[in-house]
């Protein structure tokens, strides 16, 4: 069991760690500790993979937590229940859709927030991805984010204050915390420590991720995903091969699909039978007829909001494969620099150095571009293989294959 302390947890990021304190200090009315540290609403941001939900947990841990005098100690059952996702005081939203609904808003944040804390002082709310508010949900949260309940913290996070990112007008209601990316040693840390990873698999890991925390645990705990991230960077050897390459993006862009919707069609058909139990579909007699009518249109509309978490689930996915794929030509230009910067993929350097040595500057940066334009056209809802398939011509051109 890891019971560091919030403390211990944050070491990392001082400036995060000093502040998150400070404020469940506060919270505690301790003496004096600076009563103008604490509110009850925040805006936590930082690049992807910074940590922002696990800086958001630290600092609701350190609100519940039991032991007088260190706050978020990690060790009493308040911590060790906030750490494990389990405290009945912390709701934690995790959008699994392209953007969060005003019905999801309602019934997942507002109505929690306005709950009184069970067995803590406070009650808090954690928003995760608070980036895909949908403008009417955004509307909806602003006065719970303005006036929250007096003992009910809302943490938000998203990736910047930038209003393509994050309303300013939510933004004026917050204050505003920055986590900045974790170090090459933290990652590797928290890797080792909690997923069990050699040295050389966690310096891996940290290192092709980019120090995206989330991405590094899963590159060590799952080889379907070590496995993608092999057939992607391969791509970059197939430009040169002929149309070798577009066959290999079919393939991708087919497993991703498939992989995303069987290692999810178990949960989604027992969401769905779970559902029709609760509404007593397959009953007869009379009324039933009514009944059914009202339970049919339920199930539609979870078919549908299945059919929204997929396709966000496979856009991540398509998202995540484009990084990996970005790396190997970030790479290839660090090498034909001859910089001393780590390499995305140490462990593919003679593949980028192949490359470096048969495309121009200008060439790699073009190979970088084109793959930004695929992750937007990916966002914007473009079709994956128009899109991917676009990408790949536009390297080709820059690699000068004929």
């Amino acid at each position: 069991m890891n019971t560091r302390s919030v403390s211990q947890r944050l070491a990392d990021s001082p400036s995060v760690r000093d502040t998150i304190l400070s404020a469940a200090r506060a919270a505690r009315g301790e003496a004096g500790a600076d009563a103008h540290a604490m509110t009850h609403s925040w805006l936590f941001t930082g690049p992807p993979g910074s940590g922002r939900s696990n800086s958001a947990v630290a600092f609701a841990a350190a609100l519940v937590c039991t032991d007088p005098d260190e706050p978020g100690c990690g060790k009493c059952q308040s911590c060790i229940d906030a750490f494990g996702d389990s405290h009945t005081d912390i709701v934690h939203v995790v959008p699994q859709e392209l953007s969060i609904s005003i019905e999801t808003v309602r019934n997942e944040i507002i109505a929690p927030a306005a709950r009184l804390p069970t067995i803590a002082s406070w009650r808090v709310v954690i928003v995760e991805d608070a980036d895909r508010l949908s403008a009417p949900a955004r509307d909806a949260l602003l006065k719970t984010v303005e006036e929250p309940p007096a003992s009910t913290v809302i943490i938000l996070c998203a990736p910047s204050t930038d209003p393509k990112d994050f309303s300013p007008t939510l933004r004026s209601r917050c204050r505003h915390l920055y986590i900045p990316q974790p170090s090459m040693r933290e990652v590797m840390r928290i890797l080792m420590e909690e997923e069990g990873a050699s040295e050389s698999d966690a310096q891996l890991a940290a290192a092709t991720s980019l120090r995206h925390i989330g991405r590094a645990r899963a590159l060590i705990r799952n080889e379907v995903i070590q496995n993608r991230r092999a057939q992607v960077i391969q791509l970059a050897e197939l430009i040169f091969h002929g149309d070798q390459s577009f066959q290999a993006v079919g393939a991708l862009l087919t497993a991703i699909k498939k992989e995303s919707e069987e290692a999810h069609a178990e949960r989604d058909t027992e969401e769905r039978e779970k559902l029709e139990q609760a509404l007593g579909m397959g009953a007869k007699g009379k009324g039933a007829a009514k009944a059914l009518s009202g339970a049919s249109k339920a199930v539609k509309d979870l078919e549908t909001q299945q059919k929204k978490r997929g396709t966000r689930r496979q856009r991540d996915a398509m998202d995540l494969a484009l990084v990996d794929f970005a790396g190997v030509y970030r790479d290839a230009l660090i090498l034909k620099a001859g910089s001393q910067l780590q390499l995305t993929h140490p462990d593919f350097e003679g593949l980028s150095r192949e490359i470096a040595e048969k495309v121009s500057v200008e060439g790699l940066v073009a190979c970088q571009d084109a793959i930004e334009k695929c992750r937007v056209h990916i966002s914007q809802s473009v079709g994956p293989q128009i899109a991917f398939f676009g990408m790949i011509g536009a390297i080709r051109r820059a690699c000068k294959v004929k």
